[in-house]
């Protein structure tokens, strides 16, 4: 394969679902998806540790040859994205590119909503570091977000526990608190990756008239829009419509659990950062 494709990252599966409407909206390009599943999940680790993590994971998609990474992960993208553009690519790779998934759905979510008031559900790590509030305030400055952490939701779904009776009290809990906080939002943005898997469940506990809004299509067409105007960066981008999938977990697990979020089987390859 030719290793000048778009690299997509997460801490494990989520970023799948981001990749999966990236490649229906964009086939033409190559891809190189790696999941750092053997130090998943991301949420609960520190700035520093999830920085330190993203940036090994950077550097291997550019020592591959991908002049683009996306980091499908929105506690990535918190808490290491910035660091990142600012500090790091100026010295490892001047010519290469980093793009994450808050700025992309910030920049549309308030389009959504007719109230004014949006829920975010995400990891710890994406609510702590208050991204989406920050970021949705610069595009849309009269909207009220509201945030709810729902630490299970990943461990459940990594673990493929998340269509069980079992997780309806986790999912209905978080759902319900974050109601709890404003009773007016009429949006939900699930800020994780992971979450999409969840849709049938959440369909169950949330309010009709309530709209729920996943990432990947929002990622797709801004990442679309992005080479559009940067054609000096989609002219780096090898075009074959390949994807080539890494895990630094085992392969076998990932090949199973990847197939559920990709839609399709998944052959990876094992790696060690």
């Amino acid at each position: 394969m030719n290793r000048s494709s778009i690299g997509v990252f997460d801490s494990g599966y989520g970023g799948l679902t981001v990749l999966k409407e990236i490649a229906a909206q964009l086939p033409q390009y190559d891809y190189l998806y790696m999941g750092d599943n053997a130090r998943a999940p991301y949420g609960p680790r520190s700035f520093q540790q999830v920085y330190e993590y993203t940036l090994e994971a950077v550097q291997w998609f550019f020592e591959q040859g991908c002049p683009l990474v996306i980091l499908a992960c929105n506690t990535a993208s918190a808490k290491a994205l910035r660091t990142i553009q600012q500090n790091d690519l100026e010295k490892i790779a001047p010519g290469k590119r980093v793009l994450g998934v808050i700025r992309p759905t910030a920049e549309v979510i308030g389009n959504y909503s007719k109230t004014g008031h949006v829920g975010v559900l995400g990891t710890k790590g994406t609510v702590s570091s208050g991204s989406y509030t920050l970021e949705i305030e610069k595009f849309f400055p009269h909207i009220k977000v509201s945030q709810e952490a729902c630490p299970m939701w990943v461990p459940l779904i990594e673990s493929n526990e998340h269509q069980k009776p079992g997780a309806d009290y986790f999912v209905k809990q978080h759902i319900n608190n974050l109601l709890a906080k404003d009773r007016d939002i009429d949006t939900i943005l699930l800020g994780c990756t992971h979450y999409p898997l969840l849709m049938k469940k959440l369909s169950w506990f949330i309010p009709g008239g309530v709209e729920v809004v996943e990432q990947g299509k929002i990622v797709a067409k801004s990442l679309a829009d992005y080479l559009e105007r940067h054609p000096e960066i989609a002219g780096k981008c090898s075009k074959g419509g390949k994807i080539e999938f890494f895990t630094t977990g085992d392969t076998a697990d990932f090949d199973e659990h990847a197939a559920i979020f990709f839609g399709r089987p998944v052959k990876s390859g094992q790696l060690a950062l």
